[in-house]
C-alpha cells in the first residue's frame, strides 16, 4: 500500500527549519511552520 505525503509540519523556524519548510513548499507540499 502506498501513501502520498501532502502536508508537513516543521517544528522550529531557525536556519534549518526554514530551509526544510521552503524545500517542502517548493516541492508542492502544504507546510505548517511552528
Amino acid at each position: 500500500m502506498s501513501h502520498r505525503i501532502r502536508k508537513v509540519a516543521v517544528l522550529g523556524a531557525g536556519t534549518m527549519g526554514a530551509a526544510i519548510a521552503a524545500h517542502c513548499a517548493n516541492a508542492g507540499l502544504e507546510v505548517d511552520l511552528l
